[in-house]
C-alpha cells in the first residue's frame, strides 16, 4: 500500500494541477446555455464530445476544455484535424473514443488507431471512455483487451469511465473494483447517474451527494463528470434515448437556465 501511494503521489505531481475535480459532460445542443453559471473552485472543466468548443451562450465559461475525439472519424471531428484543434485551442488533455466497446470498433483495431493517433499529441491523454457493462467483450473486459493489443506502445495518463446503475452503493463498487484492477493509474469518469430513477430528480439529488462527496476524498480520482449539463426540455427533445435511460433529474440546468438541483450542489 505504501508503494502504491508513492506511485500515485508521482504520476499526480506530472499531472495538470486543477483547483477541482468536478467538471461539466455538455451536449452540442446547448447554445442556449451558460456554462460559467457552474464555474465555481469544485468545478474546473468542460468537454462535449467533440473536439470543437462547446456551443453554449458564453463559449467555455472560463472552464478548461477537454477535446474528445468520440470516434475514430467523424464530420464533426475529424480525426485529420485533431492534431491542429488541440493546438489551435490550447488543450491540456484529450479525451478518446467514446463507449467503443458497445460494437464501435475492435479493442485490438483501436489500439492500432490510438497509437496511430493518439500517441503523436504532446498532451495528456485518457483511454478510451469504457461503458460500466460487465458483458464479456464490455466494459472493463474490453479495455483489458485494448490495453494487452497495445503491448506495452499505447501512451496514456488516465482510465476513463462511464457508469450508470441503481444505486451509489453500486456505483462505489465498480470504481473500487476497476481501481482494484488498475491500482497505479488515474482515473476520470466521464458520465455517471442512476438510471431513471422512481423518485426521479430527488433521487438523483441523493446519489450525487453521496457520489461527490466519496469522489472528492479518493486520491485516484482526478476529474468527474456527472450526466448531463443540459435542461430537462433541451435533453428530452435532442436526445430522446438519453432521456428515457436517465430521465431528466440529474440534469444541471432547469428549463429557464437557472441552475437545478443537482447543478447546484455540483458548485458547493
Amino acid at each position: 500500500m505504501l508503494a502504491q501511494s508513492f506511485v500515485l503521489a508521482a504520476l499526480f505531481a506530472s499531472l495538470p494541477v486543477l483547483a477541482g475535480k468536478r467538471g461539466l459532460a455538455w451536449p452540442y445542443y446547448n447554445s442556449p446555455l451558460n456554462p460559467a453559471l457552474l464555474k465555481s473552485d469544485p468545478v474546473v472543466a468542460i468537454y462535449d464530445w467533440e473536439t470543437y468548443q462547446p456551443p453554449s451562450s458564453n463559449g467555455n465559461g472560463g472552464l478548461e476544455f477537454i477535446g474528445m475525439q468520440r470516434a475514430t472519424d467523424a464530420d464533426s471531428s475529424p480525426i485529420g484535424e485533431l492534431s491542429s484543434r488541440a493546438a489551435a485551442q490550447g488543450w491540456s488533455t484529450v479525451f478518446t473514443l467514446n463507449e467503443p466497446d458497445t460494437g464501435m470498433i475492435s479493442a485490438a483495431d483501436a489500439a492500432s488507431w490510438y497509437i496511430t493517433y493518439i500517441n503523436p499529441l504532446s498532451i495528456k491523454k485518457a483511454l478510451p471512455a469504457i461503458t460500466s457493462s460487465a458483458s464479456s467483450g464490455q466494459g472493463l473486459s474490453w479495455l483489458a483487451s485494448f490495453i494487452s493489443a497495445c503491448g506495452g506502445s499505447c501512451s496514456y495518463d488516465y482510465i476513463n469511465l462511464h457508469w450508470y446503475g441503481g444505486s451509489f452503493s453500486e456505483f462505489q463498487s465498480y470504481i473500487e473494483g476497476a481501481h482494484a484492477i488498475y491500482p497505479n493509474t488515474p482515473f476520470v469518469i466521464s458520465e455517471f447517474a442512476l438510471t431513471n430513477p422512481a423518485g426521479g430528480a430527488a433521487d438523483q439529488l441523493a446519489f450525487f451527494t453521496s457520489a461527490f462527496q466519496w469522489l472528492d476524498e479518493q486520491d485516484y480520482i482526478y476529474l468527474y463528470f456527472p450526466f448531463v449539463a443540459t435542461s430537462p426540455s433541451l435533453l428530452s427533445s435532442n436526445d430522446a434515448a438519453g432521456a428515457a435511460y436517465v430521465g431528466t433529474g440529474s440534469c444541471l440546468y432547469n428549463d429557464d437556465g437557472s441552475l437545478s438541483s443537482v447543478g447546484n450542489l455540483l458548485t458547493a
